[in-house]
């Protein structure tokens, strides 16, 4: 015996249930979509924030238009610059226990003497807390440096952080034995790491801020 038949009125009121039901279905499926697209969204413009904000933690930059302007005058490389800014202070200028100050950690005998040799006549120990006077000085001594030893940044990086006196001895006893002097060569274990640093660090700035750098 076939069961009764659904009465219309039943018929009508499950068929509205099953519709309802659809359309709540719908409805979560919309807002499960709407919040999929909204954490892509957000995901999108904030990555490139986030990856600012942790380039400026572990590799950080500023005065990047001095940089490039210094690098230009100079005929330097920029990343070299930013590098040498990173392993001196790390952007964080402040005078060492040695008496070196500003950003590129000049000494201030070094800053008369190269502002002797640039013709800065003006030139007063205090501008070297001054960003723009101090990479102006830094990228300075990096050109005598890399003049003074044929372009060998081995060399002149090791003259930065050790003095003229110390690279040249090194200098000399490598060439003594036929060859450049290597950053292995080095003697001191302080200069032979902050050659090591910058080094590096150089390749980092050149392919982290190449537009800031004016590479491209």
């Amino acid at each position: 015996m076939s069961p009764p038949a659904a009465s219309a009125p039943a018929r009508r009121r499950a068929g509205e249930v099953a519709r309802r039901r659809r359309v709540r279905c719908r409805r979560s499926l919309a807002l499960v979509v709407a919040a999929a697209l909204v954490v892509m969204v957000v995901t999108v413009l904030a990555l490139p924030l986030a990856r600012k904000a942790i380039n400026d933690l572990s590799l950080p930059l500023t005065n990047a238009a001095i940089i490039r302007q210094q690098a230009a005058q100079k005929h330097l490389d920029p990343a070299l610059i930013a590098a040498v800014i990173y392993a001196e202070t790390k952007f964080d200028p402040r005078p060492s226990s040695a008496g070196a100050e500003g950003l590129m950690q000049l000494m201030p005998q070094t800053a008369k003497f190269l502002a002797h040799r640039s013709g800065g006549v003006n030139f007063h120990v205090s501008d070297l807390a001054t960003p723009r006077v101090n990479i102006a000085y830094g990228s300075y001594y990096l050109r005598y440096l890399l003049n003074h030893y044929g372009g060998d940044v081995v060399d002149a990086l090791a003259a930065y952080n050790a003095g003229e006196a110390n690279a040249d001895r090194w200098v000399a006893a490598a060439q003594a034995r036929g060859h450049p002097l290597s950053v292995g060569e080095i003697p001191f274990a302080q200069t032979r790491l902050y050659v090591q640093k910058v080094l590096a660090e150089q390749q980092d700035y050149r392919r982290v801020y190449a537009r800031e750098l004016g590479y491209g």
